[in-house]
């Protein structure tokens, strides 16, 4: 064999071992980018799972809304109801004499009083707020209160316009 024969063979084993190595890589690369694929569309197939209950959950909330939303318009129109007929019964009473012998009693006290017009009457003290001392952070105020928001917020640090 002469010299050109046995380069031309080192020459070409040595190429072939380079076509291995970069066949060997291929694969590992491929082999990954499967298993990328597997995983890809595992997390596809939850995802898609997780939208279908995510559906039904909606489409669940929506009708127990409509539910609720119908009972409720019924309840107020039987308490709008109730409450007109207990106006008109209260307007229609009869009158007591003011020259009646016997007092009246305690449960009938309230007959005796002037009756406020119907959808004007305000609501006992009790049932005003009461304000009490600042439990929350001065942000939180921002949210009921935007005239205010400017400066509370160049007050806080950090706070942006």
């Amino acid at each position: 064999m002469s010299i050109v024969a046995i380069s031309m063979n080192i020459l070409l084993g040595v190429l072939l071992i380079a076509a291995m190595v970069f066949g060997w890589r291929l694969e590992r690369q491929l082999k990954r980018l499967r298993d990328g694929h597997e995983n890809f569309a595992k997390a596809v197939g939850e995802l898609d799972l997780a939208a279908a209950r995510a559906q039904a959950g909606l489409a669940t909330l929506r009708e127990a809304t409509q539910e609720a939303e119908a009972h409720l318009a019924a309840r107020i129109e039987a308490a709008q109801a109730l409450a007109d007929h207990l106006d008109k019964a209260v307007l229609e009473r009869p009158r007591r004499p003011a020259s009646t012998a016997t007092a009246p009693s305690r449960e009938d006290d309230w007959l005796d009083r002037p009756l406020p017009q119907a959808r004007e009457r305000q609501l006992p003290a009790r049932f005003e707020p009461q304000t009490t001392a600042r439990s929350r952070a001065r942000i939180d105020d921002d949210l009921f209160e935007p005239e205010a928001l400017p400066s509370r917020l160049r007050a806080i640090p950090g706070g942006r316009l």
